[in-house]
């Protein structure tokens, strides 16, 4: 058990979004970190670019970390998500499935961190079998 308990999602699949995700970036700090104005990391995120979670004490909109890369949002991302929630995933499931480790990936980590490395089609493969 945790020394500091965390509120528990009513939704199982999303335990602790903010633990599991771990680097988040606010739009503040998203937007300092691209070069662009805020309006623009929010228009990223109205188009679905990157996917926001409210996250903290104060339930501020972040970003995690890991999808953003030092041009921008990593283009493999926007096609995964559709193909998530198609399947029916809300954000913060997408979210939490694409940061929840896997031992059965290529490469060690969670699907983020198989996208990263090159693998998209092998976690878009298991995001459409969620689908099914």
């Amino acid at each position: 058990m945790s020394e500091n308990p965390q509120p528990q999602s009513a939704d199982p699949a999303t335990p602790d979004l903010e633990s599991l995700v771990g680097h988040w970036l606010t739009v503040p700090d998203a937007a300092e970190q691209l070069g662009v104005p805020l309006s623009r990391v929010r228009q990223l995120i109205a188009d679905r670019e990157v996917l926001a979670a409210r996250i903290g004490d104060r339930r501020v909109t972040a970003i995690p970390a890991k999808f953003l890369d030092e041009a921008g949002p990593r283009p493999e991302l926007p096609g995964t998500f559709t193909v998530l929630a198609d399947g029916g995933m809300d954000d913060e499931a997408i979210i939490a499935w694409l940061f929840t480790p896997d031992a059965t990936l290529p490469v060690e980590g969670a699907p983020i961190d198989a996208i990263r490395a090159g693998h998209k089609t092998e976690i878009r493969r298991r995001a459409q079998e969620l689908a099914f």
